[in-house]
């Protein structure tokens, strides 16, 4: 069970599906209404996101296994625990029921489903080798996964876009930091991402306007008229602070310990923000 859930990255479906629900719940209505959270449809778009983010999972580890030797020879799941087979067809599983759940909630929201199975099959195979690419792909993947729940109930507003946005930049800021900590299977297998093209430091020189960018779009949102100052202070200290320490940790890094640091560092600034939907 414990590698099962590994490989579907149980702990990551868990944050797709609070994201979902924060969606659902704080920025489709006036305040929080919980209430939303019990709605048949809504729960069968979370059902399907899930399904499909596992099997995105899945694919990934099937076609990373000599790349992973490397990179992380201790987390290893698919072709030594779980046989390559079996993930295969679990991959395919959770797909068609993505996919089909999607379609039954609405044609829109099953061709964004499909749309995604693919770019994520897409990405396991060939475009997370390529110079930015792959890191753009998963940066709007993340994107929709909060977008599909406004198309889902024909309410797609302004707050729901800039969370969107603001999970774009942070993922693609993440995304390229992962390269960085990967890079040494990576170039091993002939990948072509942005950290082995341009080494470390040209990879920081691209990072850091990224994130100046990240942190000029989160001083706008603390800055418009329309927020509470709770949610300002909240932002500030809790958002914004971090990507400040983020990039003073970013200077100096040079070893697969730190860019492990900046990621989860990354991913916790994420969840900060995502939580800030409470406060709206």
């Amino acid at each position: 069970m414990n590698s099962i859930l590994s490989l579907i990255r149980a702990r990551n479906l868990l944050m797709i599906a609070l994201c979902q629900a924060l969606v659902q719940a704080c920025l489709l209505t006036r305040g929080v209404e919980w209430d939303k959270l019990l709605e048949p449809g809504f729960l069968l778009l979370v059902l399907s996101t899930v399904c499909i983010a596992a099997a995105g999972y899945i694919i990934n580890d099937y076609y990373d296994v000599k790349i992973d030797a490397i990179n992380k020879p201790n987390r290893i799941l698919v072709g030594r625990r779980i046989r390559r087979r079996r993930a295969m067809f679990a991959h395919l599983i959770l797909s068609g029921i993505g996919v089909l759940l999607g379609a039954a909630l609405s044609l829109k929201v099953g061709a964004i489903n499909l749309g995604v199975v693919l770019l994520l099959w897409g990405y396991s195979g060939r475009l997370k080798k390529m110079l930015l690419i792959g890191n753009v792909v998963i940066s709007l993947l993340a994107a929709t996964m909060l977008l599909i729940v406004a198309v889902y109930a024909d309410t797609l507003n302004k707050i729901t876009l800039s969370y969107a946005l603001f999970a774009l930049l942070i993922s693609l800021i993440r995304e390229i930091i992962k390269d960085m900590e990967d890079m040494k299977g990576d170039a091993s297998f002939d990948c072509r991402t942005l950290p082995i093209v341009a080494g470390v430091y040209g990879t920081k020189l691209v990072l850091y306007p990224l994130i100046a960018a990240f942190q000029a779009f989160v001083i706008v949102v603390i800055l418009h008229p329309s927020t509470k100052l709770l949610f300002d202070v909240y932002m500030a200290v809790l958002v914004l602070a971090p990507t400040v320490w983020m990039v003073l940790k970013l200077v100096r890094a040079d070893r697969i310990r730190d860019f492990a640091y900046l990621s989860n560092l990354n991913k916790g600034i994420m969840l900060m923000g995502i939580l800030s939907m409470l406060l709206l």
